[in-house]
């Protein structure tokens, strides 16, 4: 009784004192939620008097980062556990916001201090549930459940999406971490014996899911997936449980499985995968798949991308599936080709358009490009490997224009590569040198490669210093001052930080990224790009924007603010991707402000037959005004103005809109004769023959 006394006094004082809790820091025991003050949800010094709008990390709060290899190992089991224990279950109440939205007494949608509407998860997922079952130690159970409405969660939860976060029941404290919980039950799954073969026939056969317990015969019918993204590999998933024989394409270059894991029409099953370890590989010497879209090329190290591995094997081993890379919509196929091969129905999901061109003079001067450009440039080469060739160079200062995800995923790998670029630089220039000399080397630039080059081979030295030190010390090695001292890398916003999309949509970044070392300026608008003596950029012109207390709007200043620039991308948003009909105007009707395709539904009328109808205004609709001898085409993820922004609403129109898809077909396949499987199932074979000849290439 006295040990236990002293104890519960122990736990006291660590739980109640300040300078005692600093020793119990990251505790699960010692966890307790922090009241929001959405005003201040990160925290962040500013460091100079003569640019109050300046921001960084705190010190304190700084984390080391080196290379590409995964930055967050996610939470532990006993965080999980901590974070479902801390769920209310509020299901049993139907008060579970997480999954259906906060609303207010009207029925209408709440809105928290920042604006953003509470409308829960996209997916409608059974988070509450989840937990439950969870919490009793049924994990399997508790991923069927997940998997009724979210089959595709490999490529959701932590590091991806946070609609359910910001519904969670607590608005005024730490919400409940549900992306942790998700991932969690999905890892603890994954870690058994044949935990990715659980998983994949989860995918096929959910005993749990009433709507479609099970996956349906091949039932003749052929639809394209035009992009392999979130909403592309989803809806080709709900398809092929329906009984649809699904090809998908892609204009990325997709890296075919192994045909010992995915197994062959030749009559080879796969070999099961015991241990999900055997198919994963660190992030840093990943080979780069194509599959997965955005997913693949937009979101950074900050998410394991081994989870699309599951996902891309799990669809590869569908024996109505095919896909293929290097594929373009309107280019390698248009719609009059895919109807004379076959086809009865299109899926647009090629996410988003054309990157934002800022209204800034000399907006495309050397040394500026594209936030997206450069995230493509860095994963999709692999120049972020240590042995790889890829021609990505970048200079500090640098600047990201911008305020949302984008521009913080730009800004830290941006940081994170420029190390890993001068030192790959430095061993590089030894080995020349010492096979050709220095004289040789140094005799094929100019003036302005030299200096660049110069600066690189110096700054090498440096990492390369810093490494040895770490390794003397037995510590990860920090680059952090060294990359500031070299300008360093800051997000550049024309409004106030907390009036960015990034802050009001997904703070957990904005922290994730002070922590990383990256800088932000706020209210400032570029102006002028301004150019060195070789006509690169050198420094960034900038206007000080001010907020009009009474019209709540932001004006110039008048004011200009510069600073040094060598590498400057933006990161401004997308416009949605309408390039079908700009290359071939007529094709479709576009929506009244000419941005998106303008949203029909399907409806039969007096002869019987089905034709595309214009929807009413708020109705959600997918499919284009494309109608030609009863084909039909439809959209989804970024294409469509309700599911545009995020992974999860991607997927989200593929589980809403694939049952549109399926009732055009309606008639015919509740008439269909089960003894005509095998023509039907030869007629696919013959499909998939065809296109493999004259899609896939081979040296």
């Amino acid at each position: 009784a006295e040990n236990l006394k002293l104890v519960e006094a122990w736990a006291a004082a660590h739980a109640t004192q300040a300078e005692a809790r600093v020793r119990v820091r990251g505790w699960v025991s010692f966890h307790f939620p922090h009241q929001l003050d959405y005003e201040h949800l990160v925290q962040i010094e500013r460091p100079r008097a003569d640019v109050p709008e300046l921001m960084r990390g705190l010190d304190l709060n700084l984390r080391r980062r080196d290379g590409f290899g995964l930055t967050d190992l996610r939470a532990t089991k006993r965080e999980v556990l901590d974070e479902v224990d801390y769920c209310l279950y509020c299901h049993e109440r139907s008060k579970d916001s997480c999954s259906k939205g906060l609303h207010e007494r009207d029925g209408n949608v709440k809105r928290n201090p920042l604006g953003i509407k509470l409308d829960g998860c996209p997916l409608d997922e059974k988070i509450s549930e989840m937990h439950v079952l969870k919490k009793l130690g049924d994990s399997i159970a508790a991923l069927s459940l997940v998997m009724i409405d979210n089959p595709m969660c490999p490529g959701t939860g932590h590091r991806i999406c946070n609609d359910c976060m910001k519904s969670c029941i607590f608005q005024k404290q730490e919400p409940v971490n549900i992306p942790q919980a998700e991932t969690g039950i999905l890892t603890d799954v994954l870690e058994l014996p044949y935990g990715f073969e659980i998983y994949s026939l989860l995918t096929r056969w959910n005993p749990l899911n009433a709507k479609r317990p099970y996956a349906l015969p091949y039932n003749g019918r052929n639809v394209l997936v035009v992009g392999l993204g979130p909403a592309g590999y989803t809806l080709a998933h709900y398809l092929l449980n329906e009984g649809f024989g699904v090809v998908g394409i892609d204009g990325l270059k997709i890296e075919p499985l192994t045909g010992m894991l995915t197994g062959d029409s030749g009559g080879h099953v796969p070999v099961p995968v015991r241990d999900v370890r055997e198919i994963e590989t660190p992030l840093d010497e990943r080979v780069l798949a194509g599959f997965g879209g955005v997913s693949e090329y937009g979101i950074t190290v900050r998410w394991d991308k081994n989870f699309l591995t599951l996902i891309h094997l799990t669809l590869a081993r569908r024996e109505r599936f095919r896909f293929y890379g290097g594929v373009r919509f309107g280019g390698t196929l248009t719609i009059e080709d895919a109807w004379e091969l076959g086809f009865d129905h299109i899926a647009i999901a090629t996410g988003a358009g054309k990157p934002t061109i800022v209204q800034m003079k000399n907006n495309l001067m050397r040394g500026i490009r594209k936030a997206s450009d450069f995230l493509m440039a860095l994963q999709l080469t692999g120049a972020f490997k240590r042995d790889a060739f890829a021609n990505l160079q970048v200079r500090l200062p640098a600047l990201v224009i911008g305020g949302g995800l984008t521009a913080i995923d730009t800004a830290t790998e941006l940081f994170a590569y420029y190390p890993v670029q001068v030192l790959k630089m430095l061993e590089r220039h030894e080995e020349l040198v010492a096979e050709f000399g220095e004289e040789e080397v140094w005799k094929r630039f100019d003036a302005e490669e030299r200096a660049a080059y110069e600066e690189f081979l110096s700054h090498g030295a440096s990492v390369r210093a810093e490494r040895e030190r770490a390794v003397a010390a037995g510590e990860a090695p920090n680059f952090i001052p060294l990359v500031r001292g070299w300008g360093g890398v800051s997000i550049v916003y024309r409004k106030r930080l907390q009036d960015s999309p990034a802050y009001r949509l997904n703070h957990e970044e904005v922290v994730k990224s002070l922590e990383e070392g990256i800088s932000y300026v706020e209210n400032m608008s570029p102006h002028e790009a301004v150019a060195d003596e070789h006509g690169a950029v050198k420094e960034l012109i900038f206007e000080r924007m001010t907020l009009e207390a009474e019209t709540g709007k932001w004006r110039s200043s008048g004011e200009l603010v510069t600073f040094p620039a060598r590498t400057v991308c933006v990161a401004a948003g997308t416009s949605p991707n309408i390039i079908y009909e700009k290359e071939r105007p007529g094709t479709f009707q576009l929506d009244e402000w000419g941005q998106f395709f303008a949203p029909h539904r399907v409806e039969a009328n007096g002869d019987g037959r089905l034709h595309a109808v214009p929807a009413q205004k708020g109705e959600r609709a997918f499919f284009t005004s494309y109608e030609k001898d009863g084909r039909f085409i439809s959209y989804y993820g970024d294409n469509h103005p309700v599911y545009a922004g995020n992974v999860v609403k991607a997927m989200a129109s593929a589980k809403d809109g694939y049952e549109h898809v399926t009732a055009l077909f309606a008639d015919e396949l509740s008439r269909l004769d089960p003894g005509s499987q095998e023509q039907r199932d030869e007629g696919f074979t013959r499909l998939v023959d065809y296109l493999d000849d004259q899609l896939t290439a081979r040296v």
